[in-house]
């Protein structure tokens, strides 16, 4: 196994520092580092720059129920652009602070996420934008699984508005009616969401663990 570059040696020392206390895994030998909250999970990532050696900072949050096996931002943030390498000596502080702005901006996503109604709210807040296809449907979803059955409808209208022009865009559509038939069952939404999670979970090689309690209960019966 070829040994990591100077400036990946140098971040992944100065996130362990700052965001393993925190709670965050770091993704194998990658320059990921998860935040796992059992149904989405907080994402920093120190990209290297394209021609040299270097790092950047992104900091966001994926919604597992989108069911992928791969890493997405969903909600992100790029809180720097690429700082170049040239020497240990230079790139030290570098690399601290930027493992020190990501501790900063995880502890935001955690007060920003708390819970799902605090999701759902944020993402019904964010405005409807034709071509933003993702954004209406998490909102969608979210609404759905808070009992918010008119604005999930309304946001899940949005989807099927949009002209599938690939695939994914077709299937994602299907599920999309089967969500709208069963938008005014929150306990079908919460299983169907739960199943969805459990998948990506597995897809993405994460611990089986058991979905956090401020998903949100179950409706009463």
């Amino acid at each position: 196994m070829a040994s990591p570059s100077p400036a990946s040696r140098l971040v992944a020392a100065a996130a362990r520092t700052r965001l393993r206390p925190l709670g965050l895994q770091r993704r194998g030998r990658s320059r990921i580092w998860l935040d796992d909250h059992g149904w989405w999970l907080g994402l920093v990532e120190f990209p290297s720059p394209s021609w040299s050696q270097g790092s950047g900072l992104h900091v966001g949050a994926m919604w597992l129920w989108q069911d992928l096996d791969h890493f997405a931002f969903h909600v992100s943030e790029e809180l720097s652009g690429s700082e170049h390498y040239r020497s240990d000596q230079q790139f030290t502080p570098v690399a601290d602070e930027l493992a020190l702005h990501a501790q900063d901006a995880v502890q935001k996503l955690r007060d920003r996420f708390p819970d799902l109604e605090s999701v759902a709210s944020d993402l019904a807040a964010q405005p409807v934008r034709r071509g933003w296809f993702w954004d209406a449907w998490h909102a969608g979803v979210a609404a759905a699984l808070v009992g918010n059955v008119s604005l999930a409808r309304q946001r899940f209208a949005t989807v099927l508005a949009e002209e599938p022009i690939a695939p994914w865009m077709d299937d994602a559509q299907q599920i999309t009616r089967e969500l709208v038939a069963m938008v005014e069952d929150r306990n079908a939404v919460r299983a169907w969401a739960l199943s969805r999670i459990a998948s990506s979970r597995q897809r993405l090689s994460l611990s089986p663990e058991p979905i956090a309690e401020n998903f949100g209960a179950a409706a009463r019966v």
